[in-house]
């Protein structure tokens, strides 16, 4: 088969669907894989001593994440919405379990959309454990964190205990919209910046140290799909040969009928 042949205009239609396909998959794999190189980066940076800066300098109602800004602390100066309060469990704290106390806090004015905050520890998972949460104004220094994805089930989704600080589940709770992450007080840098009302009385504090370790599930997801990707892109290329190979038959079929006429041809 001559080399030639692959070009054929009756093939062009081919090449440009297999040139997207591929260029596609290429595509979203280094999407994946930059995100991946994201989590990464972000794993080797502690913001966690850094100086505060206001939430709304980093975070908007409606963006997501940024990766950059994991552990970051920030100010946040809103309205208490104490009917969104829930109890997060799985938080053990020297060997012992126990659960977040979370509640929502309006960032700006008490229509504005909210962001879940971590106010502190309390052993067991009763919400009857908890103190009467706090109404308001508050202004407070925090942890900002991301929603947390861990895939547990939530065994009695009429209570008020939450297994994971999962932004989906909380936004049910309130009439406002919420932000794409949380706030894990830190008591000491509330006091020292003049805050107010941070509803920590009666709690033990949280800790960043009872988090799940569910980031670098995540961070392998990325480059798995990433790897995925590329081998579609692969398998695509294979279609292709495929394709043009039969299209144009195999090599040496038009010599091999010249050499060996069918038979009851005249010789």
């Amino acid at each position: 088969m001559q080399v030639t042949a692959w070009w054929s205009p009756r093939l062009w239609g081919a090449h440009l669907l297999a040139l997207a396909c591929v260029a596609a998959a290429v595509a979203l794999g280094l999407w994946q894989y930059d995100a991946w190189e994201a989590h990464r980066a972000a794993e080797r940076i502690d913001l966690t001593h850094a100086e505060p800066e206001p939430l709304t300098d980093v975070l908007g109602p409606d963006e997501p994440f940024p990766t950059k800004h994991v552990g970051r602390p920030v100010v946040v100066d809103g309205t208490w919405l104490p009917e969104g309060t829930v109890l997060v469990s799985g938080r053990e704290e020297d060997g012992e379990d126990g659960s977040w106390v979370v509640t929502p806090l309006t960032v700006g004015g008490p229509d504005d959309a909210a962001v879940p905050v971590v106010r502190g520890w309390v052993p067991g998972e009763d919400p009857a454990d908890a103190p009467p949460p706090p109404t308001g104004t508050a202004s407070l220094v925090g942890w900002l964190q991301p929603g947390e994805g861990t895939g547990a089930a939530d065994e009695d989704p009429t209570d008020a205990v939450l297994p994971q600080v999962r932004i989906a589940d909380l936004v049910q709770l309130v009439d406002v919209d919420l932000y794409g992450g949380y706030v894990v007080v830190d008591p000491d840098a509330t006091a020292d910046a003049g805050g107010r009302n941070a509803g920590t009385s009666h709690l033990a504090p949280a800790t960043l140290d009872q988090l799940p370790p569910a980031g670098t599930f995540t961070a392998w997801r990325n480059i798995a799909y990433a790897i995925e990707w590329w081998l579609f892109a692969a398998f695509a290329l294979f279609l292709w040969w495929r394709f043009v190979r039969d299209a144009l038959g195999r090599p040496g079929t038009a010599e091999q009928e010249v050499a060996d006429p069918p038979v009851g041809s005249a010789s």
